[in-house]
Parts: structure tokens; C-alpha cells; sequence
């Protein structure tokens, strides 16, 4: 670790995107949110609203998904609930396995609705605002908060170059923002944990967009 911190002389094998369940599971942890509870019940979060009732049989006792609420949103995948006619379907465009046959190698595919999963599941705007809640607590110092979001999600920080970019965006996100002030609470209202009511809405919005743009970059979601 003192010789190669960051992993550049030791690094091995293809670069690939993370399984679907430890993309969800490393957006959790970072955020504070995941649970380590182990075993019992499945755990059914987010879903599209009406997911089930589209391929369900009118008897069917899985006719309605009903979501979790509470620590039951932030379990580890590996305890999510698969209905195989209708499999988790953020999992399912991010490439895990139908289950429906055998699977020995997943595929790897990069197709636009994964951007938009990653940018746009309530599973993962709730962990990016988490997390920019964290780093808003964590100091007052913008630069410091920066720091503490990268290294949630990079295990580095931003050279200079990436710093003066990530400003600017920042920058314009927040003049956004106190125009759009109901876009602030929109954003802030995502997710099963509420927003931290300490926080100024619109600077917590801001620093929730900044932070879901690292949580997207390649970096963040490859191996």
C-alpha cells in the first residue's frame, strides 16, 4: 500500500463495469446506507411502479409488488426478491443474469438506459445525496467536501485540472437550482430516508447532482 496506493504497478485483467448487484451494493456503502444485516426474508426495493401487474396472473400471489420500507430498501442485492417473469429491472439492463437457465459468464453490454439507471434509480439519486449530505457535514470547506465525495468514490483526489471542471458545473447546478427551487425539493424528496432538514434544500441538491455525476463516472463503476 506505501509503494503503490492506488493501485497502478499491481493492477491486472480487463477492465469491466461492476456486476449489476455490487454496482447497487457499492453506491449503498459508500452513501452509509447499506445494511449488513445477514439473512433473513428477501428484501424488495425500488421497482417501477406496476412491474408485477404487467405479466402477473390474476391469482397470482405475486400479483402486486409491494416495496420495502426502512432497512429493507438497503440490504446487500444478493437478499433482493426475483420474480423471474419480472426480474429487478435495474438489475436486469445492467446485465445480471435472468436466471430462467444456467449462466457461466455475464454479458457486457453498454447501452444508454445503463446511463440512465445509474443517473436516474431512486436507489441511486438517494445514495448520491447521502453521501453529499455526509460531505456537507463533513466541513464547510467546498474543497474538503470534494475530497471527502472522491475519496468515498474514487479512493484518489481530483488533480487540477478535474477540479477547475467540477467547479464550473458546480457552479452552474447551483445558479439552476435557486431559480428552480421546487426542483430542489423534488430532488431532495427521492428515496425511502428523507433528506437531512439541517442542510440549506438548494445547496444539498447541488452538491446531490455533483456527486451522482462522480458516482457515473467510468472510474467509479469499473473494476
Amino acid at each position: 500500500m506505501e509503494k503503490d496506493p492506488y493501485n497502478k504497478l499491481l493492477a491486472r485483467g480487463p477492465r469491466q463495469r461492476l456486476d449489476a448487484e455490487a454496482l447497487r451494493d457499492m453506491a449503498l456503502s459508500a452513501s452509509g446506507l447499506l445494511s449488513t444485516k445477514t439473512g433473513g426474508p428477501p428484501a424488495k426495493p425500488y421497482q417501477p411502479e406496476g412491474i408485477w401487474e404487467a405479466v402477473a396472473m390474476p391469482q397470482s400471489n405475486t400479483r402486486s409488488y409491494k416495496e420495502d420500507s426502512g432497512e429493507g430498501l438497503y440490504r446487500r442485492s444478493v437478499y433482493t426478491f426475483w420474480k423471474r417473469t419480472a426480474p429487478p429491472a435495474s438489475m436486469e439492463i445492467l446485465n445480471a443474469p435472468s436466471r430462467e437457465v444456467t449462466c457461466v459468464r455475464r454479458d457486457q453490454t453498454n447501452t444508454p438506459l445503463q446511463a440512465l439507471v445509474l443517473l436516474n434509480d431512486p436507489q441511486f439519486v438517494e445514495s448520491a445525496r447521502q453521501l453529499a449530505s455526509h460531505a456537507m457535514k463533513s466541513s464547510a470547506d467546498p474543497t474538503a467536501r470534494l475530497d471527502f465525495i472522491t475519496a468515498r468514490l474514487l479512493n484518489r483526489k481530483l488533480d487540477a485540472e478535474e477540479r477547475k471542471i467540477i467547479t464550473g458545473t458546480f457552479t452552474d447546478i447551483s445558479a439552476a437550482f435557486a431559480k428552480d427551487t421546487k426542483a430542489a425539493t423534488d430532488l431532495l424528496g427521492t428515496g425511502g430516508t428523507p433528506a437531512d432538514a439541517t442542510l440549506p434544500p438548494g445547496e444539498l441538491a447541488a452538491w446531490t447532482v455533483l456527486t451522482s455525476q462522480i458516482l457515473n463516472l467510468d472510474e467509479a463503476v469499473t473494476r
